[in-house]
């Protein structure tokens, strides 16, 4: 429906109110419906955004036996399906099922083919040959050919589109087909993680000049998308022509939009969901003992980053950042925010999970307030210091806020907590530009990426700004030897001067908290949430 001037007003006025703080999300949401709106396109004011018209599949659905029911999976609102500027867990869950990647991440870390079914690598590392699958097409009909795969990592790789993957695959020297069902990766140096690359959660095969990736959804995956209601829901339906045998298991895939966690939680125990895939620690506790529903937690190397920016006052003051550090106490927010799922962190991405770089050698400053107030006194701020903290409304991290501010106020750093959704929070002028933020980083199956794109100096996501020439060059050593002894020296190198001298602060590592009614079949989490693996549920 669309409404009055004076309708928008007052939900625009309330807007404000949300994001300001003095309105729930929830009252927002309630507001919305009282007002006509559904619950998504309410959610999508609170947003920012608008409610588009849904594009329909291009090709119908084939007829005959293949597989049954319906799987409905709560999801939060995506913002953009274009899989070269994905980004949220939302986004990358349902491309995952509209497309495939060339390679990709099993549950115990390992690379297994996707559409490439074998590869070689040269002696020396800089070429690598995939071959594709036999017979795959894609949605309306045409084959998928090496072309293909040659124009969509031309395009991740093309610094005009100012993508992440630029600076990922900037190590690409050439990409030729060889054939129709071959493509040569030819790389400038060296880089043993480069398999782990394809694998990049925007690295999703597209047509051959596709003109609309946002909206035309032609991949090669697992489900076609039938319709798209922005406001609400996506709905799929089975490719029973997909080249990977057993998949997908179930016949129709609807992934339903909740702006509030909570809500989701709420439709899995209502029975109008079957599947929730994330969810903050007290909802996930709410429902271990709870009848017909089963709790999944699986440890992931992600993790919250606190950071302070290093390139403008008060973070470029060394003291500042120690002071920080020296007010924070890991193992009370690992309780009182996680309840003790997950890991404890180290102030560096390197965690427990990737065992062969994982270092305890360098120790973490015991906590200590009086010593914080000290250094903060020495940089010039003998009377305290007043801060923004910018946090967006998903998962633990308005808690973790409402724990650091109380934890920081004994030192004498007073932060004022700033709640934003988190469309908001990673848009223009968000979290790449405010001095002191919380940002939500998704586990990674090798280390090498978050120093890439969050920690050298200039990477494009290096929201803390840090630059240091010591840091850098142990990066590039880790990124490019051949030598697995000189790259886990790189790397403890790497924990220790983060921990000493990094403006950042990782409190824990999350486990992927889920939930199922017990009836799911086939529901294995993984740990990279976005890329749970649906096409092998069945209900």
């Amino acid at each position: 429906m669309s409404l009055s001037e004076e309708q928008q007003h007052v939900l625009q006025v309330a807007r404000a109110e949300v994001l300001s703080g003095r309105m729930s999300r929830r009252a927002f949401l309630r507001l919305g419906l009282a007002l006509g709106l559904s619950a998504g396109a309410t959610a999508l004011v609170a947003c920012g955004g608008t409610s588009t018209p849904a594009p329909t599949a291009t090709a119908p659905i084939a007829a005959g036996s293949g597989p049954t029911g319906r799987l409905r999976v709560a999801s939060e609102i995506p913002v953009q399906l274009d899989p070269a500027f994905a980004s949220s867990d939302a986004e990358i869950l349902i491309l995952n099922h509209v497309y495939d990647y060339l390679v990709d991440i099993d549950a115990t870390n390992a690379v297994v083919p996707r559409l490439a079914r074998e590869w070689t690598i040269s002696e020396d590392g800089l070429r690598y040959r995939l071959v594709l699958a036999p017979g795959v097409t894609f949605h309306d009909g045409s084959p998928l050919t090496a072309a293909d795969v040659v124009w969509t990592f031309n395009r991740l790789r093309d610094p005009a589109l100012q993508l992440p993957t630029a600076d990922l695959y900037a190590n690409i020297a050439d990409i030729a087909a060889d054939g129709d069902n071959a493509v040569v990766f030819t790389l400038a140096e060296a880089n043993p993680f480069f398999l782990y690359d394809l694998s990049d959660n925007h690295a999703l095969v597209l047509r051959a000049e596709s003109e609309n990736p946002a909206t035309a959804f032609n991949g090669t995956g697992p489900f076609r998308v039938v319709e798209y209601r922005t406001e609400n829901r996506i709905e799929l339906a089975a490719n029973t022509t997909y080249f990977q045998a057993g998949k997908p298991a179930v016949a129709n895939l609807e992934i339903i939009f909740f702006a509030d966690q909570a809500a989701a939680v709420d439709a899995l125990r209502g029975g109008q969901v079957d599947l929730v895939l994330r969810m903050p620690t007290p909802l996930f506790q709410t429902l271990q003992q709870e009848s017909g529903i089963v709790t999944v937690q699986t440890p992931t190397n992600g993790f919250d980053l606190v950071r302070l920016r290093a390139d403008r006052e008060p973070g470029n003051k060394p003291e500042v950042i120690r002071a920080l550090k020296l007010a924070t106490d890991r193992e009370a927010i690992f309780r009182q925010v996680k309840a003790g799922l997950g890991a404890i962190g180290r102030d560096s991405p390197i965690g427990p999970l990737f065992s062969a770089y994982y270092s305890e050698e360098t120790p973490l400053p015991p906590r200590d307030p009086a010593a914080a107030r000290e250094l903060l006194a020495r940089a010039g701020y003998a009377n305290g210091l007043q801060l923004d903290l910018h946090v967006p409304d998903s998962g633990d991290r308005p808690d973790l806020a409402v724990v650091l501010k109380e934890q920081w106020a004994e030192a004498g750093i007073n932060v004022n907590v700033i709640v934003e959704p988190e469309s908001v929070y990673y848009g223009d002028n968000g979290w790449l530009e405010v001095d002191l933020g919380i940002t939500g980083w998704g586990s990674r199956p090798v280390p090498q990426f978050y120093l890439d794109v969050m920690l050298v100096s200039g990477a494009i996501w290096n929201e803390s700004r840090f630059s240091d020439p010591e840091f850098d060059a142990l990066a590039a050593t880790a990124r490019t030897t051949l030598d697995e002894a000189e790259r886990v020296r790189a790397y403890r190198e790497i924990q220790r001067i983060l921990i000493e001298r990094g403006p950042i602060i990782i409190p824990y590592f999350f486990a992927q908290l889920s939930a199922h009614r017990a009836g799911l079949r086939g529901y294995v989490a993984k740990a990279f949430p976005g890329r749970t693996d649906l096409a092998t549920i069945a209900v």
